[in-house]
């Protein structure tokens, strides 16, 4: 499941793409449109802001806007950056691999196989969705 401050960062995301055209959004504006508390948006927007993903001005006009087009932000990524490894299993994971403690041998193991399957397919679909097909779809995100 996607942690709230995943699922926080996308509206924040959504709500930053929706108005790209009026500059940069307080977090004020974002955290009382999504009914986010400020300190823990704060967290989330430097982390998105230090990976590349948001600029911010200071001063008056000042606030927080992407700096990539919605088309250019791979779902993959912030859940990544946010949460970590995307693989249900530790043994499966490219990026953050583990070998599992219960294991005995991975190359044997039909569980370590299946999971397998599930992270390529899983991958495969977030790493080629992006946050504008969140917006073609949003609704009441």
């Amino acid at each position: 499941m996607l942690s709230k401050k995943t699922q926080y960062a996308f509206h924040a995301l959504i709500h930053l793409a929706e108005n790209a055209d009026k500059g940069p959004v307080l977090i004020s504006e974002i955290a009382q449109e999504k009914n986010i508390s400020i300190k823990f948006l704060e967290n989330i927007l430097l982390e998105l802001k230090n990976a590349g993903i948001l600029g911010s001005k200071k001063g008056k006009g000042g606030g927080y806007y992407l700096l990539k087009t919605p088309k250019e932000i791979p779902l993959a990524r912030i859940i990544r950056l946010l949460d970590g490894a995307i693989a249900l299993l530790p043994c499966v994971s490219l990026n953050y691999y583990e070998k599992c403690d219960n294991c005995r041998d991975e190359a044997v193991c039909g569980l370590h196989d299946v999971m397998s399957k599930v992270r390529d397919a899983t991958l495969k679909l977030l790493e080629n969705k992006t946050l504008k097909d969140i917006l073609t779809k949003n609704v009441a995100i």
